[in-house]
């Protein structure tokens, strides 16, 4: 197993934390501590545990599944403990390292003490070591969260929170579809825009803002500028709105869907409103992966790896063009 190059360091999930333990009582938190050699993931992924269920992963199979019978004994006692596992012929893995996981068990008391935007705790009892002192300081004092880290017997994790605020502008199929695929994504908070409730799902997913209003076009207007846009409502003309508007508004990024031939319709409509060329090729259409199809879960397929791709190609661009 190769070693993987990270791009973006996990960060503990609070709010998801809470919500397994709302809804199942005690759950354990497994999370990759430390590892030498290889690692089937990075430090800091993490999966919660629960008697009759599990969410996310630590990858490795064998060593996933021992994790889990392992968290699930300690769910009735409670506790805390830190396991190193060598990946070779004990688990029957060919990988050549070995892996520090520290388990938790978390109760409604429990997970209401995690709180900041780092959240260090003790992996074996131990005081609070000087190291992790000066990790909190520097993160207080800079702003910049530490990598997840073990550092003396202690845990030391960001806290997630979000860092792409996405705007998705219609609640029809191709809306629905992308909101349900971006929705689970980490550090991502999605607003949701349409005309009317009814245009929305019953249920949504966590993470979700609706906004239902009459002219949302108007909207637009007050919008973040930090913002990334997706424009895929049953209007062309209420599309053609958005994009006049939020290119006025500003945004970190906007995608438009639809055909090659609507976007030179579009490009002619929005210089002729005023907008400079090197403002209107700011805009992305069409959007996704052809190649996939026009299938609405295809489509949002396509615009996930777009958008997961688009932080990397800025700094690659901002760094000169530097490959991998």
């Amino acid at each position: 197993m190769r070693r993987r190059r990270i791009r973006c360091a996990p960060m503990f999930d609070v709010s998801a934390l809470k919500t397994a333990v709302a809804c199942h009582g005690r759950v354990a938190r497994v999370v990759i501590a430390a590892y030498s050699g290889s690692s089937p993931r990075e430090v800091g992924a993490a999966m919660l545990v629960w008697a009759d269920g599990q969410s996310g992963t630590i990858g490795g199979g064998a060593l996933e599944w021992q994790a889990v019978t392992r968290a699930r004994t300690m769910l009735a006692a409670g506790g805390t403990r830190l396991d190193r596992e060598a990946l070779g012929p004990k688990l029957g893995q060919c990988c050549g390292g070995a892996v520090t996981l520290l388990t938790e068990v978390y109760t409604a008391n429990a997970v209401e003490t995690l709180h900041g935007e780092v959240i260090a705790r003790a992996a074996d009892g131990r005081s609070m070591p000087l190291a992790v002192k000066r990790l909190l300081v520097a993160a207080r004092s800079k702003g910049t969260a530490p990598a997840p880290q073990l550092v003396q017997g202690w845990m030391v994790e960001p806290a997630a929170r979000a860092t792409r605020l996405l705007w998705v502008w219609g609640a029809g199929h191709v809306g629905r579809a992308l909101v349900s695929v971006l929705a689970p994504l980490p550090g991502v908070e999605v607003t949701w825009v349409d005309t009317a409730r009814d245009r929305f799902p019953e249920a949504l997913p966590k993470g979700v803002t609706p906004i239902w209003t009459a002219r949302p076009e108007a909207l637009a207007d007050h919008s973040p500028q930090e913002a990334e846009h997706l424009i895929v409502t049953y209007s062309h003309a209420l599309d053609l709105e958005l994009c006049h508007r939020l290119l006025g508004r500003g945004f970190r990024w906007l995608g438009l869907i639809g055909s090659a031939t609507k976007w030179a319709r579009f490009r002619s409509h929005l210089a002729a409103l005023g907008h400079r060329h090197e403002e209107i090729v700011r805009i992305t259409s069409p959007i996704g992966d052809v190649a996939l199809g026009k299938h609405p879960q295809a489509i949002a397929v396509g615009v996930t790896v777009q958008l997961l791709k688009q932080p990397h190609q800025v700094e690659r661009k901002a760094a000169g063009g530097c490959g991998e």
